[in-house]
């Protein structure tokens, strides 16, 4: 049990950092000064970005979930 909730943290936590890095940068930070600011105005559609967002909170909330049940299951 315990380590399937292992295997599925590294796996959120995984593609958790891919989403965030594919989210469009808001301007003025890091991602402009890696070519975000170019690729944006170029950039996709807003259900793009809004599916994106949903599947970030997802990854987010399957993420907390196998903190807490890991936290859980560790307890001694």
């Amino acid at each position: 049990m315990e380590l399937g909730i292992s295997i599925a943290l590294i796996l959120a936590s995984l593609l958790m950092i891919l989403l965030v890095l594919l989210h469009k940068g808001k301007g003025g930070g890091l991602s402009d000064m890696f070519g975000g600011g170019f690729s944006s105005n170029f950039g996709g559609s807003s259900v793009v970005e809004r599916n994106l967002d949903r599947l970030t909170v997802i990854t987010g909330s399957i993420w907390l979930v196998c903190i807490i049940a890991l936290g859980l299951l560790l307890r001694p």
